[in-house]
C-alpha cells in the first residue's frame, strides 16, 4: 500500500493532468496507451471509461470510430494512417503537427517522440468562435484529411516513390524507396540534397552498369527535358530498377522506382526457352532461322559461309530397343560434341528429333566446311556409355556452300538437306556437298516416304522367293523371302532404297511383321521339308514386338518353328550385345534357325561368330563375283568356309552366276548356293511349282537353272 505521501503525489500529477487545456495522452514504444486526460477522451466525443491505460492503439481506432468520428474510414485504415504518422515522426528531430476537423471542432495535434519512452501526443482544440471561420475550418480539416489519405497512400504504395524539389532536395520519400536503396534515416530526411543520396547509392553497391558520370549526365538530361520518362537502370549487382519520371510544374519532380530484376531474369529465362532447345540446351529452329537471317546480309557482302545438316544414323532403333531416357542421354552427350567440333561463334542447333544444323562461317573455302563435317562424323561416331550400354552412332551430314547453292536461309536449308538425303543413300556414315540435280532425288524419296504405307494398304507389295541349293544332296534346302514392290506410278522400286526410307520414317517394323506372315503363310503350302528365310532388319530386330510377331506369323501359318530362318545383318551386333544375345537365344529356344547375312561386307569379327549363336554364315555376293580374277576373294571364301565348318555353321554362297563360281565354291566344302545360276526370285505361283516339280530332285551338274 502507498504511503500517504505517494498518494499526494498522483492526485497531485492527475489534477495537472485534468487541468491541461488540451487532450493528452502518452504511448509506449509498442503503441500502447499509457496515460492520457479526460480532455483527450472528450475530443472524441468518448466517456472517461471507454478508454484504459494498456490499450492498444487498434482498440483505441476502433472506439474513436465507433463514437462516429473519421466517417468514411474503416478502422483498419485509421490505424494504418496512425501507425504511418507515428513512423514518420520517429524519423524526424522536431515534434510534426497535424490539423483535423473533429466533431465539428479544428483540432491541432502535435507528436512528440521520446527515446525510450514512446511518444507525447497532444490535441488542441484550435476553432475560432466566429461563425465566418467555420466554413475555412473545414476545409482546413478536409485538406488535413486528404492530407492524411495522402501519406497512407503513399506509404502503402507497391514501388519506391520519391520527390525532389526545383533545387534538387528531397521533399517526402516513402518506406520503399528507402528499403530499395537501403537509405539510413539521415537520408530520408526532407531537404537532403539529391546528389548525396546518389553518391551513397553509388558507394553501396548501386553503381550503374554505364558508370556513375554516364547515368548521372543521363539523370540531369532527363530532368532538363522536363517530359515524363520511363528509364531502365542496371546495376552492376545485378538489380535492374524502373524508374518513371514525372515532371511538376515548379520545376520539381516525382519519381516511382520499381525493382524488376526477377521479372527481368523470367523474361531472359522465356526468351531462352523461346529459342533453345529444352533437352539440349542448344539453340532450336526459331533461333537458327534468325540467325540465317541474320547472315543473309554478310552473303551478300560476299562472305563465304555453309549450312551444315546432319542427323544421326539409326537413331530410331536405339530410341525404340534401349528407351527413351537412354535416347535422351545420347542427344545430350550428341550436343556435347557437336559444341565441340565446330568453332565457338558458330550457331549449332537441333531442329527436331535426332536433326541437327550448323551454320558455319566465314569459310576461307569449301574446305573448311568439309574439315567442321569429318570432325563432326569423327566425333559423334567415338563409343559412348549410357546407363550401363556402350552405345555406338554415325552420322550422315550434309553441307550447302553460300552464296554458290543459294544466298538466303531457305534455299541453303533445303539444299544441305538433299545433300544430307545423298549422304545417307551412298551408305551413311559420310557426307556430300549440295549438287545441281539432287532436288529431283529429294522428290522421289518423299514420293517414296509417302506411299509407303499406302502401298501397304493397296496391296502393292508382293514377295518373291529365290531358292537356296544344297550342294551335298542337290536338292532345294530353302527359299529366302524377297520383298518387291510396283509403284502405280513410279514402277519398280528397289528394296535398297525403299528398306532405307522405312527404316528412317519408322514403318519398317510394320512393314517386316507384313512380310514374316506372309512368307510364314507360303511356306506352310511347300513340302515340309523346306525352310523360308526371312531378313529382319536392325530396327525390327531390336523392336520389343519381334518375338511376339514370330511366334503370331507361325501360329497363324501353322508353320514349325524349324522352317523358319532369320537373316540378320552385322549392324545388329553394334550396340546392347547382351540384350541381342538374349534375343537370339531365345529364336533358338523356339527352333528358329539364325543365319547372319552379308558376312565380310560390315563389321563382323571372329569374337561376333563365338559370342552370338548363328547357324549360317552367308558370304555376301561381292566376293563370289570377283572368283577367278581376285586371288585375295578366294582366299576369303576358303577362310570363311573353314571357320564355320570349325565353329559348326553352315555356309552359304550368295550371288553365284557362273560355273566357275559353283565349282569353286563347291571344291572348298561350301555347303549351299544362292544365285541366278540356279533361280532367280520366283513369284509365289512360280515358287510352289519349283518345290513340288523338284522330285526327284536331278544333280546340279545335270541341269544348272530350273528358273
Amino acid at each position: 500500500m502507498p504511503s500517504g505521501k505517494g498518494m499526494t503525489n498522483t492526485h497531485a500529477v492527475d489534477a495537472a493532468l485534468e487541468a491541461m487545456p488540451y487532450g493528452l495522452c502518452v504511448w509506449s514504444e509498442d503503441l500502447t496507451l499509457q496515460v492520457f486526460n479526460s480532455r483527450y477522451a472528450w475530443t472524441f466525443g468518448l466517456a472517461s471509461d471507454a478508454l484504459a491505460a494498456g490499450m492498444s492503439l487498434r482498440e483505441c481506432c476502433r472506439a474513436v470510430i465507433e463514437a462516429g468520428n473519421y466517417f468514411g474510414y474503416s478502422v483498419d485504415e485509421l490505424y494504418e494512417a496512425m501507425i504511418g504518422r507515428f513512423e514518420r515522426q520517429k524519423r524526424q528531430e522536431a515534434p510534426t503537427q497535424y490539423e483535423q476537423f473533429l466533431r465539428d471542432r479544428s483540432i491541432r495535434t502535435t507528436y512528440t517522440n521520446r527515446p525510450g519512452v514512446g511518444w507525447l501526443v497532444t490535441h488542441e482544440d484550435i476553432t475560432d468562435a466566429n461563425d465566418h471561420l467555420t466554413a475555412l475550418s473545414k476545409r482546413e480539416a478536409d485538406l488535413a484529411r486528404q492530407a492524411m489519405r495522402f501519406e497512407t497512400a503513399v506509404d502503402n504504395m507497391a514501388h519506391g516513390l520519391c520527390m525532389i524539389d526545383a533545387d534538387h532536395k528531397l521533399v517526402i520519400c516513402n518506406a520503399n524507396y528507402a528499403n530499395l536503396y537501403e537509405l539510413p534515416d539521415h537520408l530520408q530526411r526532407p531537404g537532403t540534397l539529391l546528389t548525396d543520396i546518389l553518391d551513397y547509392r553509388f558507394e553501396n553497391g548501386m553503381r550503374p552498369k554505364e558508370g556513375p558520370m554516364a547515368f548521372l549526365h543521363r539523370r540531369v538530361r532527363t530532368i532538363s527535358e522536363g517530359k515524363r520518362s520511363v528509364d531502365i537502370c542496371e546495376f552492376e549487382n545485378g538489380q535492374v530498377i524502373s524508374v518513371i519520371h514525372q515532371p511538376m510544374e515548379d520545376g520539381g519532380w516525382v519519381e516511382t522506382h520499381q525493382d524488376i530484376t526477377e521479372q527481368r531474369r523470367s523474361e531472359a529465362r522465356i526468351h531462352h526457352l523461346a529459342r533453345h532447345d529444352a533437352l539440349t540446351d542448344l539453340p532450336n529452329r526459331t533461333l537458327f532461322a534468325e540467325e540465317m537471317a541474320m547472315a543473309e546480309s554478310r552473303i551478300r557482302r560476299g562472305e563465304m559461309m555453309a549450312v551444315v545438316c546432319f542427323d544421326l544414323d539409326h537413331f530410331k532403333v536405339i530410341n525404340d530397343t534401349l528407351g527413351h531416357a537412354v535416347g535422351d542421354a545420347l542427344l545430350q552427350q550428341v550436343a556435347a560434341r557437336i559444341n565441340y567440333a565446330k568453332r565457338e561463334h558458330e550457331c549449332a542447333a537441333r531442329l527436331g528429333g535426332d536433326e541437327f544444323a550448323i551454320l558455319a562461317g566465314p569459310l576461307r573455302s569449301p574446305s573448311d566446311a568439309a574439315a567442321l563435317a569429318e570432325r563432326l562424323i569423327a566425333t559423334i561416331s567415338k563409343p559412348m556409355e549410357i546407363e550401363g550400354h556402350r552405345v555406338i552412332i554415325g552420322t550422315s551430314v550434309g553441307v550447302a556452300v553460300a552464296p554458290t547453292d543459294g544466298e538466303d536461309g531457305e534455299t541453303l536449308m533445303k539444299n544441305a538437306d538433299l545433300a544430307l538425303y545423298r549422304a545417307k543413300g551412298d551408305g551413311r556414315g559420310n557426307y556430300r556437298f549440295f549438287e545441281k540435280g539432287m532436288d529431283a532425288a529429294m522428290q522421289r524419296r518423299r514420293a517414296i516416304e509417302s506411299g509407303l504405307k499406302l502401298g501397304l494398304i493397296r496391296d502393292e507389295f508382293k514377295l518373291v522367293f529365290q531358292p537356296l541349293m544344297e550342294l551335298e544332296s542337290n536338292r532345294i534346302s530353302c527359299m529366302e523371302a524377297l520383298l518387291r514392290w510396283e509403284h502405280p506410278e513410279m514402277g519398280f522400286i528397289s528394296p535398297v532404297e525403299f528398306i532405307a526410307v522405312a527404316e528412317e520414317i519408322g514403318f519398317i517394323v510394320q512393314l517386316g511383321e507384313w512380310v514374316l506372315q506372309q512368307a510364314c503363310r507360303v511356306a506352310a503350302t511347300w513340302p515340309s521339308d523346306i525352310r523360308v528365310a526371312v531378313n529382319l532388319s536392325p530396327v525390327q530386330f531390336k523392336s520389343r514386338r519381334l518375338l511376339e510377331s514370330v511366334e503370331r506369323a507361325l501360329d497363324e501359318a501353322g508353320l514349325p518353328a524349324s522352317r523358319l530362318e532369320l537373316e540378320i545383318t552385322e549392324s545388329v551386333l553394334l550396340s546392347d550385345s547382351d540384350q541381342t544375345l538374349e534375343t537370339l537365344h531365345t529364336l533358338r529356344a523356339m527352333g528358329i534357325r539364325i543365319s547372319m547375312d552379308d558376312f565380310g561386307t560390315g563389321y563382323s569379327s571372329l569374337s561376333y561368330l563365338r559370342a552370338f549363336p548363328f547357324d549360317k554364315i552367308k558370304i555376301d555376293r561381292s566376293f563370289i563375283e570377283d572368283v577367278g580374277s581376285k586371288d585375295a576373294n578366294f582366299e576369303i571364301i576358303k577362310a570363311v568356309i573353314a571357320l564355320g565348318r570349325s565353329l559348326g555353321m553352315s555356309t552359304t554362297a550368295e550371288g553365284v552366276e557362273t560355273e566357275a563360281q559353283l565349282d569353286a565354291v563347291r571344291a572348298h566344302g561350301c555347303d549351299e548356293i544362292q544365285g541366278f545360276l540356279f533361280s532367280r526370285p520366283l513369284p509365289e505361283k512360280d515358287a510352289l511349282e519349283l518345290v513340288t516339280r523338284l522330285s526327284p530332285r536331278p544333280a546340279i551338274g545335270a541341269q544348272r537353272s530350273y528358273a
